[in-house]
């Protein structure tokens, strides 16, 4: 019997190193995986800038259009500014957020200033129409950061100074980073002239909305929490018409001290024309919030066949 337990041991002893030998080599090909990630996204946020932006005297946001700037005024190569001007930000990055966010971020920052010296003569692909070029430097470039972040890296600096500005100060991250980019295309104006600082703030507006939608996904989803007086007929309603589960919480009315079942229920956006329906069918009266999710994982998000 001892023998036999001592093999049993020795089983589960190897069981549990041939499992963390799995997750670790697991690991490491993740992390290449998304290292590999981010230097791409700063080649594509290079083309960007090289193709579309910058041979239209159209700049960026952030520590990339005080780099384009600089480049123009000293003459000095945009991919050496683009390295030197965002050193204090990674330092910043690697005091507030961690070594890994910094070490990913000295790579894609390195892929964006390398990209924008081997790119520097390629041939523009849009010319004179100001429109256009905006919208499809923006959409390149937000492409480019949306992919670095999204696998733990950033491309430009000036969102971690923001960070750090938060906590000092009486505004939100997302006030800084809109202040401290008006003082960009201030800077910006001095160059390319009025026309071109607001060219560029469009071109930045629409790369932060694709950095949003590469970072969260197109199908990001939607949290419904409703407080009704027909909590039961909803919540089968949803499970019939929409495949979908929901939950219940106790909740209490403050000054009524009435006692609700608070429904919750995952949905993606698409979903959401159609629980508004059902809630406006059943119960118009009913109190309802609603959330954006920007991930959604484990537990039992899974749509049910409804047909």
């Amino acid at each position: 019997m001892c023998f036999n337990k001592k093999i049993e041991q020795f089983r589960e002893k190897e069981i549990k190193v041939n499992t963390y030998k799995k997750h670790q080599k697991s690991s490491i090909l993740t992390k290449l995986f998304k290292i590999i990630l981010i230097i791409i996204g700063g080649q594509i946020a290079a083309y960007g800038l090289e193709a579309v932006l910058i041979p239209n005297n159209v700049s960026d946001g952030g520590v990339t259009g005080l780099s384009i700037v600089g480049s123009k005024l000293l003459g000095l190569p945009l991919g050496v500014l683009i390295a030197i001007i965002n050193i204090p930000f990674i330092w910043l990055g690697y005091k507030q957020i961690g070594k890994s966010f910094a070490v990913n971020s000295i790579l894609g920052i390195a892929s964006l200033s390398i990209g924008t010296s081997v790119m520097h003569h390629i041939p523009t692909i849009i010319k004179g129409d100001t429109l256009l070029i905006t919208v499809v430097g923006g959409i390149i470039i937000g492409i480019g950061m949306g992919i670095a972040l999204r696998n733990g890296g950033a491309l430009d600096g000036i969102d971690m100074l923001a960070v750090l500005l938060s906590k000092k100060l009486p505004f939100g991250t997302s006030d800084l980073i809109l202040f401290l980019n008006i003082f960009v295309f201030i800077v910006v104006s001095t160059v390319f002239g009025l026309q071109g600082a607001i060219l560029s703030g469009i071109a930045y507006f629409i790369a932060s909305k694709v950095i949003t939608i590469v970072e969260e996904g197109l199908s990001g989803a939607k949290t419904f929490k409703i407080i009704t007086n027909h909590p039961e007929v909803i919540v089968e309603t949803i499970r019939e018409r929409l495949g979908r589960g929901a939950t219940y919480k106790e909740a209490y009315g403050a000054y009524s001290n009435d006692k609700f079942k608070e429904i919750t229920c995952v949905i993606n956006r698409m979903e959401e024309s159609k629980m508004k329906q059902i809630i406006r069918e059943i119960d118009p009266n009913a109190f309802v919030t609603v959330y954006d999710v920007a991930e959604v994982k484990g537990g039992n998000f899974k749509k049910r066949d409804i047909h």
